[in-house]
């Protein structure tokens, strides 16, 4: 017997918290939009999508401001609502950078040597990481260029990546003032050797994408450089040779004249990102063809992994990012954001060391003396 005699509610109830006012389209924003799912021949699937949030910051390398953020928050919330969505794709605007991390302007202008506010802060950035954790649709990276910073902690959250090989891996946190405790400092142990993980923290070593996929943190990386109609590798990464008297130098950086032969061979060189984008469509259309549910649990079971140590510590870590506000990352964003000022992009480390080991107070003084001087006007 049909149970039509029990009262039901019509339609579908909206679970969103917010509406469209934290996206935007005009740098700097977080973009969000919806495309259609494509089958294997290119045709669109009528009724399902895949929602896009895209850093949209290019003039900056994608660093999130305050405001962008909020819109990374809202759109995993959003993209986890919509019934249609299938899965999420995360990237950057551009041909240069996925994202450099938090905005070093805003930093240095606004939140250095303000603690209280850089902690209200962080709780936000708290909230981006775990908005895409507890996203509960899959997650993709497609990482058009550098993955740097803050960059490479958002990124680490996310399930599949899919990277451009002109893409960088690295941390800055120590040479500009803070540590990769973002999230960094839990997922890299998860997934490279933790000898490798401590050093890719704290080095401030960029790593290639070919390197990252030597690592084992990467298993899918696509040409984007093209010659006229033809794909080229990266020509700033040896890609072509496992060995060198007993050194790994496979995913390494060329140097010296090679370096500056291989930035001349990228000026000449279109971006053209279709194979990143054909295998994104193929991860999408694989995850189409599954349960949602069953996929969903499976995914999760994976994210505990990284989830469980990044609970352990973020909330901590929020209060002494902020106190660091006030002498170490004070310095460190004020160096990087006056450089066209003074021609340095760091402090003076030898400096700040010996006024340390001489018990020297964290002061104008101590500021004075360790960073940059102007440089004299040009004639």
């Amino acid at each position: 017997m049909a149970l039509n005699w029990i009262p039901r509610e019509g339609g579908v109830k909206d679970h969103n918290i917010w509406g469209m006012e934290h996206f935007g389209t005009t740098p700097p924003c977080t973009m969000y939009e919806e495309k259609p799912i494509l089958d294997p021949t290119g045709k669109p699937v009528e009724g399902l999508y895949s929602a896009w949030i895209t850093l949209n910051n290019p003039a900056q390398y994608n660093s999130y401001t305050t405001e962008m953020v909020k819109g990374v928050i809202a759109g995993f919330h959003r993209a986890q609502e919509q019934r249609n969505v299938v899965a999420v794709v995360f990237t950057g605007a551009g041909n240069n950078a996925f994202c450099t991390g938090g905005n070093t302007k805003e930093y240095s202008e606004y939140y250095s040597q303000k603690p209280t506010e850089y902690s209200q802060y962080m709780t936000l950035f708290n909230g981006m990481v775990d908005a895409i954790l507890m996203c509960q649709k899959p997650v993709i990276r497609r990482i058009n260029g550098m993955s740097v910073a803050g960059g490479q902690e958002i990124g680490g959250a996310c399930d599949i990546a899919v990277a451009a090989d002109t893409a960088i891996f690295g941390q800055a946190g120590p040479r500009h003032g803070s540590a990769p405790v973002g999230g960094s400092s839990d997922f890299l142990p998860w997934a490279l050797t933790i000898e490798d993980a401590m050093w890719n923290c704290v080095s401030c070593e960029m790593w290639s994408a070919y390197k990252m996929v030597r690592k084992n943190y990467l298993s899918k990386v696509f040409p984007v450089l093209k010659q006229g109609d033809k794909f080229v590798r990266n020509p700033s990464v040896i890609t072509e040779k496992w060995l060198d008297n007993g050194e790994i130098v496979y995913g390494e950086s060329v140097t010296g004249e090679a370096a500056k032969a291989a930035r001349e061979i990228m000026k000449g060189c279109t971006y053209d990102y279709s194979l990143v984008d054909a295998e994104v469509n193929r991860i999408l259309w694989t995850f189409t063809n599954l349960f949602p549910h069953c996929l969903m649990k499976s995914i999760a079971g994976v994210r505990q992994k990284k989830k469980y140590f990044w609970d352990l510590n973020k909330n901590d870590h929020l209060f002494w990012l902020g106190v660091n506000m006030d002498s170490e990352a004070f310095l460190g964003f004020t160096a990087f954001n006056t450089k066209k000022i003074t021609g340095k992009d760091t402090i003076d480390f030898i400096k700040y060391r010996e006024l340390i080991a001489q018990g020297h107070m964290i002061n104008d003084e101590l500021f004075e003396a360790v960073l940059g001087k102007p440089l004299p006007p040009q004639k």
